[in-house]
């Protein structure tokens, strides 16, 4: 069993759920069996005015008793360097934070716009985590001790989209 065929069969039925339902507008990074780079798919995000960001994962561990899901969102540590990082990327003149090009502005001023919208993002974020592990643990879902993780992935470091990881379970 690959990853890539579990995830995208589950991203398939939740984006025909959500769509179901008719409140929402679901994008999928890949809709195909290809490989999108992971700031591709913040920036495909970004471009449709997302406004929310999950990447779905299946997990592997050396250790096949190990089961259960988890959500990460971003840590605050990651986030600085994403802010750096994004600040020091002015010279891109489609890098936007909250309405603003970056590459406008001076360093310092790059720096606290993309500091203060990702503090914000950052908070929605673990709300909605914490909205996905409660949902889990209440619809019966296994979830791994410390279900609430943080990491830096990049996937989770778009300035203005609340993102969350989420590893669905381990195929070991």
């Amino acid at each position: 069993t690959q990853e890539k065929a579990v995830v995208i069969a589950i991203a398939r039925e939740v984006q025909r759920e959500l769509l179901a339902g008719g409140r929402y507008r679901v994008m999928l990074t890949r809709a195909s069996d290809s490989f999108v780079a992971l700031r591709e798919r913040v920036a495909r995000a970004q471009a449709a005015k997302a406004d929310l960001f999950l990447s779905l994962h299946a997990d592997a561990h050396p250790d096949s008793d190990v089961r259960g899901a988890s959500v990460y969102t971003l840590s605050e540590d990651a986030s600085d360097r994403e802010a750096a990082a994004l600040a020091a990327r002015e010279n891109r003149a489609d890098t936007v934070v909250s309405g603003v090009r970056l590459a406008d502005q001076p360093d310092n001023v790059a720096r606290t716009l993309v500091a203060m919208s990702q503090r914000g993002t950052v908070n929605d974020s673990r709300r909605l985590a914490d909205t996905i592990v409660r949902t889990f643990g209440s619809s019966g879902v296994r979830l791994l001790p410390r279900t609430h993780r943080q990491a830096g992935f990049a996937v989770l470091t778009s300035p203005d989209i609340p993102a969350a990881l989420v590893e669905l379970g381990y195929l070991s």
